[in-house]
């Protein structure tokens, strides 16, 4: 197995600011980077779920990735989204992500197909093997791809694919969870993909989280999982009851939906979105304030 030590603690899965007119806002984004990795984030993922990629061209895809790339300067790892529900193009979104300077590739389950479990570890083996040379992260999100990747898959994949280094997973099922933990072979990592569980995984030996709560508290994110990397458990359950309330409303509605506007009444970004997704409701943005308030993040 590839050694990436490097995968453990806190990455950011990245927003895409868009201007009014629906471009991206290049200008915001680079900003946003650099506020990122000066408040001590460590690992950033652009084109996840987070930067409404179901919304972007494959043009607009290498644009964030560039612009990710060439704003960080080297300093933080760069995890880029390459996923697809075609094998084919996942396998050349990450040949392109490699290329262009990437320190590994995330690649969602095939979504809508609902392949079977041989269809996704025949899709996962197809896209590492396209990128031999650069580490791969599955990425388990059923509630939106329609598809489980179970944990034998997993695991197969874990001990049959040497670039095949770690997993997303936001099943939300912590028992599948262990079972990833427990089996995987020594150096496979299993990073969070809900910010609410990371800190109960982190306790039961995961490495860390991609997260989405960290767009609006890189620093206080990162402190969280360093803690529990650190083993100091009652620091980091304190810290952990105090972002949950941000953890949660950050997905009262379809997200990103709720940390743009966070990210807007912040003054990071202007809160723009693409079609099917909207501003969120007066209801929902007024509970968001008063978690933001009560963190003092904004006034």
């Amino acid at each position: 197995m590839m050694k990436t030590e490097w995968i453990r603690g806190c990455a950011t899965a990245l927003i895409t600011p868009f201007q009014k007119d629906g471009s991206i806002d290049e200008d915001r984004f680079k900003r946003f980077v650099e506020w990122q990795i000066t408040n001590g984030m460590r690992m950033l993922v652009p084109c996840g779920t987070t930067g409404e990629t179901a919304t972007t061209s494959e043009e607009e895809d290498n644009l964030i990735i560039r612009l990710t790339i060439d704003q960080n300067k080297g300093r933080a790892k760069i995890i880029a989204g390459t996923g697809s529900n075609s094998t084919r193009s996942a396998m050349e979104y990450s040949v392109r992500a490699r290329d262009a300077g990437a320190d590994a590739v995330l690649v969602v389950a095939p979504y809508y197909n609902k392949p079977t479990q041989a269809g996704m570890y025949a899709h996962f083996r197809a896209v590492a093997e396209a990128v031999p040379d650069l580490p791969v992260i599955l990425y388990n999100v059923p509630g939106r791809t329609s598809c489980n990747l179970l944990p034998v898959t997993t695991l197969k994949l874990a001990n049959e694919v040497p670039n095949i280094v770690a997993i997303k997973e936001a099943s939300g099922d912590l028992s599948q969870i262990m079972q990833i933990i427990r089996n995987r072979p020594a150096g496979f990592r299993v990073l969070s993909g809900d910010d609410a569980v990371t800190f109960p995984l982190m306790a039961l030996g995961g490495d860390g989280v991609i997260s989405v709560v960290s767009n609006e508290i890189p620093d206080l994110m990162t402190r969280l999982a360093d803690l529990c990397l650190k083993s100091e458990w009652s620091s980091a359950k304190d810290l952990h009851y105090k972002l949950l309330p941000l953890m949660e409303v950050n997905f009262i509605e379809s997200s990103p939906g709720p940390v743009k506007a966070a990210l807007a009444m912040m003054g990071l970004i202007e809160e723009n979105f693409r079609l099917p997704l909207v501003p969120i409701a007066d209801a929902s943005r007024v509970k968001l304030k008063e978690v933001l308030v009560e963190l003092g993040l904004v006034r």
